[in-house]
């Protein structure tokens, strides 16, 4: 089929650009030369056209912008926002693997801006004169990498403080049940399972206060830096005034009081924050192996919980039920550790005044926002929610167990004790039986000592 072109030109020369396109020259030499991958994230669109929108309001303040061509770019950036994903990915279809500035996507903006406002006012709106005007590739992309990565974590916190609340339902519900202990996967001494909950609940607490810690980091902007951080070309006040209306609509204290020559070249913030998702992946990785564990069986495995069946677990095997949000936490888990590796790469990376593997970096952080976010969200309440114990399983593994002999250990000695366990586990007895032929203490007495709940210390434990 044949397709109709009109005629772009920029500083290289002329391009053919498809008629119904609202982009200009640049975008379509970035289409030709950069056709490979992911397409960049609408955040970053969203938050770009946000960031030129503020500075079409500050540029016309401080005289730098005529008013009429202000009000047009900011009417049409307003029409542009009130789009959804699939409207808007058609005038924004560049690839994450471009320049690692970010260069050709911020003139995608510009130019798609300048285009649309252009035709609807009248006026002659030049995509790198007015659009872009106090601004650099160098710090408006990475202030809007800022922008979505802050957006991103708070959905991670809301799902992460979800979870948690869901497991504090849990260890309240079972904070008395006793279940046999284990470290080195062999048998340990007894607690309870909300004791083993609490544990869990803990862990994420920690890693929810490391990542709300770390997040003011990402509220350091780098706009006002433009092409090496000294600000060349751009109004004194102009990195003030955007982020002071980026922060009125996204609802974050963004600031522009940084260095900027840390803002450009350096992505610190960015890498330490993922480092604290990278740690709250390991987190959900133990918590959900132990779960699936657990709940392994249910008559040839650990058998002690039972999990909801979300959906038949087999093609051949009817009535199995599989831990799949497990699966799918697990899964994402280590997406978050590739992805760390990435942006610890990325991080280390460019040369002198500038950063050159932005796009990258951010396309793997928000891909690590979004996964943990949602299967936290799907474990949390499809998982978690309807988890349920087995008693008689807990008990029997209980009873079984050798390891409560350790409770005998401050009456008879821990080579006695240890003896005891030996003879039982080779005899095949239970502990009681291989206690009482030992001859180091009576029935009484090993019924007086082997008190399970006892053993669990729980009056000197709290819940999380």
């Amino acid at each position: 089929m044949s397709q109709e072109f009109r005629i772009e030109s920029d500083a290289i020369g002329e391009v053919q650009v498809p008629v119904e396109a609202a982009w200009m020259a640049q975008t379509q030499r970035s289409l030709q030369n950069f056709p490979t991958g992911a397409r960049m994230p609408l955040g970053i669109i969203r938050a770009l056209l946000n960031i030129k929108r503020a500075a079409a309001m500050a540029n016309k303040v401080n005289g730098s912008l005529a008013a009429d061509m202000a009000d047009a770019i900011v009417a049409t950036i307003d029409g542009l926002l009130q789009l959804d994903d699939v409207e808007l990915r058609k005038d924004f279809p560049l690839s994450v693997y471009q320049t690692g500035s970010g260069t050709q996507t911020n003139m995608n903006t510009n130019e798609v801006v300048a285009h649309l406002a252009s035709e609807q006012s009248g006026l002659q709106i030049l995509p790198n004169d007015h659009v872009n005007m106090g601004q650099s590739s160098n710090d408006i992309f990475p202030t809007a990498m800022h922008i979505v990565a802050v957006e991103a974590v708070d959905n991670v916190e809301k799902s992460l403080a979800h979870l948690i609340d869901e497991l504090r339902v849990k260890q309240d519900a079972f904070w008395e049940t006793i279940k046999v202990g284990r470290t080195h996967l062999q048998d340990a001494t007894p607690l309870t399972f909300g004791q083993e909950l609490s544990g869990y609940i803990s862990a994420l607490k920690h890693n929810q206060a490391n990542i709300d810690a770390l997040r003011p980091q990402l509220y350091e902007l780098a706009m006002g830096g433009t092409a090496v951080g000294t600000g060349l070309n751009a109004n004194t006040e102009l990195g003030k005034a955007i982020a002071a209306t980026v922060s009125e609509v996204y609802g974050f204290p963004f600031t522009a009081e940084s260095n900027k020559f840390y803002g450009l070249a350096n992505h610190t913030a960015m890498n330490t924050v993922h480092g604290a998702f990278k740690s709250l992946a390991a987190d959900l990785m133990k918590i959900g192996n132990d779960i699936r564990f657990l709940a392994s069986g249910p008559r040839g495995g650990y058998g002690e919980l039972s999990i909801p069946a979300n959906e038949p677990g087999s093609s051949i095997m009817p009535g199995k039920v599989n831990p799949t949000q497990v699966e799918a936490l697990t899964m994402a888990a280590v997406r978050v550790f590739g992805n760390d590796t990435t942006i610890t790469m990325a991080s280390s990376q460019g040369n002198f005044e500038l950063n050159v593997f932005k796009p990258v970096m951010i396309d793997a952080f928000l891909e690590s926002a979004e996964l943990m976010a949602g299967t936290m969200t799907g474990f949390a309440d499809r998982m978690i929610h309807g988890l349920d114990v087995k008693p008689a399983r807990m008990r029997e593994l209980l009873d079984n167990s050798l390891m409560t002999v350790t409770a005998l250990s401050p009456h008879i000695g821990y080579h006695a004790a240890a003896e005891i366990a030996q003879a039982a586990d080779k005899n095949g007895t239970t502990l009681k039986v291989a206690a009482l032929e030992s001859g180091d203490l009576t029935e009484e007495q090993y019924d007086e000592w082997m008190d399970f709940m006892a053993m669990t210390n729980l009056d000197r434990s709290n819940k999380e």
